[in-house]
C-alpha cells in the first residue's frame, strides 16, 4: 500500500533463555564460551508462555516466541515478537501443510511503508482468510501449501509492533538490520531449519525494502561461517507489484492511464496531452537531481511536480488505485478500496484474538491496516527516492535468483515501469535478459500472464490481477510460487 508515501514523499521532504551473549573482539572474531546454545525443537515451543530466544551475534535483540493454535487448525501456527531493546516486531510463523520438516521458508512483509503484513496473511497469501464478520475460513491455495511461512509487522508501528518510549524506524536501511538479525536468531535456535532454502518475498514497497533485507542476509553470512555458524540458505528473492525504482515508476503512470497498457485510457485527451508533454522533462530533471547525484532539495521538487502531474488525474477518476479495471470501495484511507479489510481489522481487534496470539497487553490502540505516523517518517527521510535496483544486481551477481511479478492491473506500481527497469538493469545477464521475448505461462494449460528470464533473473506479469496478485489470482500466485521455489521455470 504504497499510495500514502508516494503522496507525502516529495511534499513532506522535498526540502531537505539464560544465554549469555558474547561479543567481538578486536579482530572481529566471536567468542561461544559462554552461550548456551539451544537446541530445540519448534513444536516443544509452549503454547501459554512465551520462549526466548537468543544469539551471541546480536546482544541487543532476542526473540519472544509461543504456539498459536488459530487460523489454519491443520499446522502448527506461532507468532511472537522480535525484540531490539525498546523496540518489538510482530511475526506470525506457520509450518508447511505438505512437509514441514523438510520444506523451505518463506518470509513475507507487506509494504506501505507502514502497512501490516496481517493484510498479506488475512486478506491475500495467508492460511486463512477473513471475508465477513464471522471470523477466519481456511484458504485453500496458501503459500504455506509446500513451504513454511513468516509474516513480520515491520517496521516498529506497523501492526502489532510497538516502541516503549516512541522510538522509530525512518529508512529501510535501519530495518534491514532488524529483519536480518531475527532471520539469524530463529535460524540458529531451530536446528530443525539450519541449511533449509530462505526466500524472502513482499510486495508494494517491498520492492525498496527485499533487495536491502535480502543483501543484509547474504552479507551477514559470511560474519556467521568465520565463527562456525550456519549461514542461512538464501536462495531467492519475490517482489510483487514493488517499487523497486521508483523514478521509472512514475513516468509509467502515463503509460497506463492514456494508452491500452493494461484496458482502455481511462482518462480525458486533454489530461494525456498535457502529460505527455512533462515526460521528457520529469525523465532529465530526476535523472539529474536523483540519480546521477541526489540532491534532497531539487530531487524532492522534482518528484512532487512529476509525480503529482501524473497522480492527480488518475485519483479524479475515482478508480481503484491498486486495480486500473475497477473503482476504488469505501474511503482509501479506511479500506484501501477493498471493503473486506474491515472485517480483518475488526478480527484482531478483538480482546480474545489479541490474547490468544499474544499481543502485548501495553498494545491498547485499535489494529491499523497502515499506520500514517511510520509512513510520515520514511517520506521525512525521502527513502522512497533511493531505488534498490543495484542491490537486485548484486544479488543476482551472487547467485541469488530474483522474481519479479506484477499483477497487469495494478496502477500504483505496474508491470510497465516494472518491465522497464528489468530490462534496463546492469547486471552480466542483462543483454541475455533484454534479448527475450515475453511468453506466455501456463497454469492448466491456460495463459496466466507473460514472463520473460534469464539465467537468476524472472520477470512475470499475472494477468487480470490488481496489486494485491494473491487476493485477485490465488490458484496462479500459487503455482507460481510453487514453481519458483521448486527451482522450476514458470
Amino acid at each position: 500500500m504504497i499510495l500514502g508515501a508516494l503522496l507525502r514523499a516529495a511534499s513532506a521532504i522535498g526540502l531537505a533463555s539464560t544465554a549469555v551473549y558474547a561479543k567481538w573482539n578486536a579482530n572481529e572474531q566471536v567468542s561461544f564460551a559462554t552461550w548456551n546454545r539451544p537446541v530445540q525443537a519448534l513444536a516443544s515451543i509452549s503454547q501459554t508462555e512465551f520462549t526466548t530466544l537468543a544469539h551471541p551475534f546480536f546482544p541487543n535483540h532476542s526473540v519472544r516466541i509461543k504456539k498459536s493454535k488459530f487460523c489454519d487448525e491443520t499446522v502448527n501456527a506461532y507468532t511472537g515478537y522480535i525484540d531490539i531493546e525498546a523496540r518489538h516486531l510482530f511475526f506470525y510463523f506457520f509450518e508447511s501443510r505438505n512437509n514441514p520438516d523438510k520444506d523451505d521458508v518463506i518470509f513475507w512483509t507487506n509494504g506501505g511503508p507502514g502497512c501490516s503484513s496481517s493484510l498479506g496473511l488475512f486478506f491475500e497469501l495467508g492460511p486463512c482468510r477473513i471475508p465477513d464478520a464471522n471470523g477466519t475460513v481456511f484458504h485453500p491455495e496458501s503459500w504455506n501449501n509446500n513451504a513454511n511461512v513468516f509474516f513480520v509487522e515491520q517496521p516498529v508501528g506497523v501492526g502489532f509492533s510497538y516502541a516503549e518510549h516512541g522510538e522509530y524506524v525512518g529508512t529501510t536501511e535501519e530495518a534491514a538490520k532488524d529483519v536480518a538479525s531475527f532471520v539469524s536468531i530463529f535460524f540458529e535456535n531451530f536446528s530443525q531449519f539450519k541449511g533449509r532454502g530462505f526466500h524472502m518475498a513482499g510486495e508494494s514497497y517491498g520492492g525498496r525494502y527485499l533487495p536491502l533485507f535480502a543483501s543484509a542476509v547474504y552479507d551477514q553470512n559470511a560474519r556467521l561461517a568465520a565463527a562456525g555458524l550456519t549461514p542461512i540458505n538464501l536462495q531467492s528473492v519475490m517482489i510483487g507489484n514493488g517499487m523497486t525504482d521508483s523514478f521509472k515508476m512514475f513516468l509509467s503512470y502515463y503509460d497506463m492511464q492514456c494508452t491500452p497498457a493494461s484496458v482502455d485510457p481511462v482518462v480525458d485527451i486533454g489530461s494525456c496531452v498535457a502529460m505527455k508533454s512533462t515526460l521528457k522533462r520529469c525523465e532529465s530533471w530526476m535523472k539529474t537531481s536523483c540519480e546521477d547525484q541526489y540532491d534532497a532539495i531539487n530531487c524532492g521538487a522534482a518528484v512532487q511536480f512529476c509525480q503529482g502531474t501524473y497522480s492527480i488525474p488518475y485519483r479524479s477518476t475515482g478508480r481503484n488505485p491498486y486495480d486500473i479495471s475497477r473503482p476504488c470501495e469505501g474511503k482509501i484511507e479506511e479500506t484501501l478500496c477493498y471493503p473486506q479489510t474491515k472485517f480483518i481489522t475488526d478480527y484482531l481487534d478483538k480482546p480474545s484474538v489479541r490474547a490468544l496470539l499474544g499481543v502485548d497487553e501495553s498494545i491498547t490502540k485499535n489494529y491499523t491496516s497502515c499506520d500514517r505516523d511510520v509512513n510520515r517518517a520514511f517520506a521525512a527521510t525521502q527513502d522512497i527516492l533511493h531505488p534498490t535496483k543495484d542491490y537486485v544486481a548484486a544479488l543476482l551477481e551472487r547467485g541469488v535468483r530474483v522474481l519479479i511479478y506484477v499483477g497487469s492491473y495494478d496502477w500504483i506500481c505496474n508491470h510497465v515501469g516494472n518491465e522497464r527497469w528489468t530490462l534496463a538493469l546492469e547486471w552480466s545477464g542483462q543483454s541475455e535478459f533484454a534479448s527475450q521475448e515475453l511468453r506466455d505461462w501456463l497454469v492448466d494449460g491456460k495463459p496466466a500472464g507473460k514472463t520473460r528470464s534469464a539465467g537468476a533473473f524472472t520477470f512475470a506479469t499475472i494477468a487480470g490481477a490488481g496489486h494485491m496478485v494473491p487476493y485477485d489470482k490465488p490458484k496462479e500466485s500459487l503455482e507460481m510460487v510453487n514453481r519458483w521455489i521448486a527451482g522450476k521455470p514458470l
